[in-house]
């Protein structure tokens, strides 16, 4: 069976792992604290989850999810990701993470920077630009006419294409959005960013097909 792993499992990793146990996949989550703070998190997605490290986590996924807080990007086990897809769900906040000059002067993505950092790693950008929530809860079966997309974006082919299966699984349809320089395109601030899977007060969300996905790509703009 595939496994999953997880470094950081809040919102996203959090929902993401949900969702991954619910599709049959093993996963091992971790976080910043250490295993012991995820051990109920574990036992609560039942006998396909545990909990390890950063390292661990990444050394037993077949597909490692990273989703921390942009600034940490350089603290991510390099060696135990080579070669690894990678799962980049991480936003660019400067309030939060710091003034990186390469991205805010757009010569360089949020997802660029990362793949840099974890070099032969296999770095897709995905799960970055909805609400926690709506991820949960606009997983629908595949053939359901009320099936959501995500747009994904990367370097590799067999990369998005492992990417693309595993959305699959979990609920989702997919948008294939570019390369990692095209990856702004669903970046904070773009029209794919939150409102085509609804607004932060509805907790259900809004269904976004691949067509209304794609006609937001299109329409942003630098």
């Amino acid at each position: 069976m595939t496994t999953i792993g997880f470094i950081g499992s809040g919102n996203i990793g959090g929902t993401v792992a949900r969702l991954a146990v619910a599709a049959g996949y093993d996963v091992v989550v971790s976080n910043s604290r250490g295993p012991e703070t995820l051990k109920e998190f574990a036992d609560e997605l039942g006998p396909s989850a545990r909990a390890g490290t950063a390292a661990e986590a990444a050394v037993a996924g077949d597909i490692v999810v990273v989703s921390v807080p942009f600034k940490a990007f350089g603290q991510l086990p390099v060696a135990e990701l080579a070669g690894k897809v990678v799962l980049d769900t991480n936003n660019y906040y400067p309030q939060r993470d710091g003034h990186f000059e390469a991205l805010d002067k757009g010569e360089l993505t949020s997802a660029q920077l990362e793949q840099q950092a974890l070099g032969t790693a296999r770095v897709v950008k995905v799960f970055n630009n909805l609400y926690w929530e709506h991820l949960l809860t606009l997983a629908r079966p595949a053939g359901a006419p009320d099936r959501s997309a995500l747009p994904i974006a990367g370097d590799d082919a067999d990369a998005k294409q492992t990417t693309t299966e595993f959305l699959n699984a979990i609920g989702y349809d997919t948008v294939d959005a570019g390369t990692l320089a095209d990856s702004w395109r669903q970046e904070p601030g773009t029209p794919v960013y939150g409102p085509p899977y609804g607004t932060y007060g509805n907790p259900v969300g809004t269904p976004a097909s691949a067509d209304k996905i794609r006609e937001a790509l299109a329409e942003a703009k630098r």
